[in-house]
């Protein structure tokens, strides 16, 4: 019986090397189109997730400039390679316990080969990587666009854009958010941007958290 299990478990790890072996770079490719919108493949530029540059020999959690990695991850000690990877894209949930990753894995072992191996061979710079869509840069919106002034009165926000024209919304459906990259909105210049539902939803972006309160204003007509 022992040494049923010791082939057994020989045999499965002959499996996943050959499976490693057989991954194909060029579909790894387009399998990573499942992953880019929450990471980018370009150094430093951190999204929902860390940027994944480089992410072959790196210890978990240790992406520079990314600060939302989940105590577990970070305390898991694990470095990336083939078999981390291919044993993270499964099951997350059950590789490392209590970590913050929400998508559910890839049960398709040869979708994991060659999704790993189309990013050993990005972190190893033998395929470039990919031209991620950038962000919207709130620096250059229009006037249109652009928030001079915000009231509140019952359940309704008044948004009065730098144009002139003025918006209503019902207060569930106006969120407010921040951004503090290079491509957020100026200081003191919060940008509007729609978030679908006909028009009826959107969000307004400002500067720094200490914009919101300030600038929002009780006010009844």
């Amino acid at each position: 019986m022992i040494l049923h299990r010791w082939f057994a478990a020989l045999a499965v790890l002959a499996s996943a090397a050959a499976a490693f072996a057989a991954g194909d770079a060029a579909r790894g490719a387009q399998a990573f189109r499942a992953c880019s919108g929450c990471h980018s493949l370009a150094p430093g530029d951190h999204r929902t997730g860390p940027s994944l540059a480089g992410v072959f020999g790196r210890r978990a959690g240790t992406a520079d400039g990314f600060g939302r990695y989940s105590e577990a991850l970070r305390k898991s000690g694990m470095v990336w390679n083939a078999q981390a990877l291919d044993g993270w894209l499964r099951d997350p949930a059950a590789f490392i316990a209590g970590n913050g990753m929400t998508f559910p894995g890839l049960p398709d072992a040869r979708v994991r080969a060659d999704l790993i191996a189309y990013l050993q061979a990005v972190s190893a710079g033998k395929i470039a990587a990919p031209k991620t869509p950038g962000l919207p840069d709130l620096r250059a919106a229009d006037a249109g666009d652009r928030v001079s002034a915000i009231a509140h009165c019952g359940d309704t926000y008044r948004v009065t854009l730098g144009d002139g024209t003025r918006r209503a919304f019902w207060e569930f459906n106006l969120r407010f958010k921040t951004d503090s990259s290079a491509h957020g909105p100026r200081r003191g210049q919060p940008v509007i941007v729609g978030a679908g539902m006909g028009g009826d939803r959107a969000q307004v972006v400002f500067a720094e958290p200490a914009e919101i309160s300030s600038f929002i204003r009780s006010h009844c007509e």
